[in-house]
């Protein structure tokens, strides 16, 4: 296995006690989301390649106050996670405040991450222990159709619903490791709207090259999901792998988008995003209320967030990106 920098290696004892305290409430959880079935309100789903501007709209989401979403304190509860919505419900609900001595719990979200990894107990978490449940992904992110007969769906609507019942909210999360499934996700839950965030090829694959520094402390080994075209990337540059990665990746979503009804999914493009995201704002609103859910029409977010597209790399490596990418577009 691959050594991960300092920074982000696991903790160990916290992931022993982890699993330890999901396998004690894990028969608890079942017996109480038999009486759930799928969810009422329509689901928010981000996806898109890593690195295109997912952590940012996840935590605009979360920020609105109009929705429920994974914390960092309900992932700790990745088996049971209606039991974790109860406590985090206890400790951060004001209707269930005695005195202060939870007052730390109702910091605002700051926007601020690192590798897509938040700091903050109700900060918004990419909920991954939660996915692999139910979706028994190898090294490469995708299901074959027998595959997915073996998905536990039933359950997993009904975490997702028993969820939604504790914040009386649509939920909203990252699911882009369901990137390369969305039909089948879409099939599971025909109230799921799909939040494509696509951000400039250039500088999505720069931010992968940067990510792999970062998390590896060197750029020879992938960072985040792996497309099926993986094998055939493994032998070139880190420049023509991150390159593949942001097309191989974009292109598979763009196709499963397409089997997606359109009042199932928005696309995003992170620029855009960043200059006006009340006009986002504006058409997850008008999804919504197509689905008979009614958000507030008036914006009440950040007018505009500063975009992170600046050139660091060097003129070659950049030259070497955008080769790769044309290539790949047309097939060679």
């Amino acid at each position: 296995m691959v050594e991960r920098s300092q920074k982000f290696r696991r903790n160990e004892n916290l992931e022993l006690l982890l699993a330890e305290l999901n396998e004690l409430l894990s028969p608890v959880e079942k017996s109480i989301i038999e009486k759930y079935d799928t969810p009422k309100l329509p689901l928010i789903f981000i996806v898109g390649c890593a690195r295109s501007g997912s952590t940012v709209l996840m935590q605009w989401l979360a920020s609105m106050g109009e929705f429920a979403y994974p914390t960092n304190i309900l992932s700790r509860f990745y088996a049971a996670p209606y039991i974790g919505a109860r406590i985090q419900q206890m400790l951060a609900d004001p209707k269930y405040r005695h005195r202060d001595e939870f007052s730390d719990f109702g910091s605002p979200i700051d926007y601020n991450s690192e590798l897509g990894k938040t700091s903050g107990v109700l900060e918004p978490n990419e909920f991954h222990y939660f996915w692999w449940r139910f979706f028994k992904y190898d090294q490469i992110q995708i299901l074959d159709n027998d595959e997915l007969m073996q998905v536990d769906a039933r359950s997993f609507r009904s975490e997702l619903a028993a969820i939604e019942s504790v914040f009386e909210k649509p939920l909203a999360m990252k699911a882009m490791i369901v990137n390369w499934n969305l039909p089948f996700i879409y099939q599971t839950l025909p109230n799921a709207i799909f939040l494509y965030t696509k951000r400039d090829f250039i500088y999505n694959a720069q931010s992968l090259l940067e990510a792999r520094d970062k998390f590896y402390g060197n750029r020879n080994q992938w960072y985040s999901f792996k497309p099926p075209e993986f094998p055939l990337l493994q032998s070139l540059s880190p420049c023509e792998q991150v390159a593949g990665q942001v097309f191989f990746t974009n292109r598979a979503i763009e196709q499963g988008l397409s089997e997606i009804a359109l009042n199932n999914k928005i696309e995003i493009v992170y620029e855009e995003f960043c200059e006006n995201p009340k006009a986002v704002y504006d058409q997850i609103v008008e999804k919504m209320n197509n689905f008979g859910c009614k958000l507030p029409e008036n914006y009440n977010g950040p007018n505009s967030f500063l975009s992170t597209n600046r050139a660091r790399l060097t003129r070659d490596e950049l030259d070497q990106i955008r080769s790769a990418y044309e290539n790949f577009r047309r097939g060679k």
